[in-house]
């Protein structure tokens, strides 16, 4: 199938889960995720109508960007983990930086962002499975207080919510303690009226379980596979 119908395939899925869920399917927005995946497939899916696009490296992104940035009102996130040596980088090519998890990162894109003279957006990573081998702060960690405590003094980045990548199950269902989680901790913390800090954005659910997402919260679904195909990464 081809990169346009395969997006009707899974706005088709979106919408399903949004009515089970007696949400607005409009307010739950759509990401392809584009990474590995060269410059013309994101072409072809903005051409049928996507304008929201994650990326996992600054490097991978750096090599498409002369052909992607005019698309017009195209966005372009970073949802992979980001080094803060490469933040000014990171500020340069994207729209919005999804996967912040420490303050000295917060404060190094805040830091280029100021120079570029943008407003940048992000998300905190939450890593609410506790998996050593992935980013994101630990959900009751004094760190992420100490983040959310800074972020007003962060003129130049504007956060918007969380986003978490939980641990893979086969079964899709196996997903929706971790969602739960990350929803029931948003809500947490946006009851505590932290002063400027805006949590209105759940980043949660990719090809294989994003429906479960969509049922626990999410307001934003990345999905990959399903629109591009199959990945095939370099030895």
């Amino acid at each position: 199938m081809s990169i346009a119908e395969n997006i009707a395939r899974v706005r088709e899925r979106l919408h399903f889960a949004a009515q089970r869920a007696r949400r607005d399917p409009s307010s739950i927005a759509l990401m392809a995720v584009s990474k590995t995946f060269p410059a013309e497939s994101i072409h072809e899916a903005y051409a049928a109508g996507l304008h929201l696009f994650g990326e996992n490296r600054v490097q991978e992104f750096a090599t498409k960007f002369a052909s992607v940035h005019s698309l017009g009102d195209a966005r372009f996130h970073l949802i992979g983990h980001l080094q803060s040596n490469k933040a000014a980088k990171a500020a340069e090519l994207f729209h919005a930086i999804d996967s912040v998890d420490s303050l000295r990162l917060a404060e190094k894109l805040n830091e280029s962002a100021a120079k570029l003279k943008k407003k940048l957006a992000v998300l905190i990573e939450i890593n609410v499975g506790g998996e050593s081998a992935k980013s994101g702060i630990a959900p009751t960690s004094p760190e992420l207080e100490g983040l959310l405590a800074a972020v007003p003094t962060l003129t130049n980045v504007e956060l918007s919510g969380l986003m978490t990548v939980p641990p893979f199950t086969d079964d899709p269902e196996g997903a929706r303690p971790y969602f739960r989680q990350l929803r029931e901790l948003r809500d947490r913390l946006a009851a505590s009226n932290l002063p400027n800090v805006g949590l209105n954005e759940l980043s949660m659910g990719m090809s294989h379980d994003f429906e479960v997402a969509i049922e626990e919260g999410s307001t934003c679904v990345r999905v990959g596979t399903a629109i591009f195909g199959s990945r095939t990464y370099a030895p």
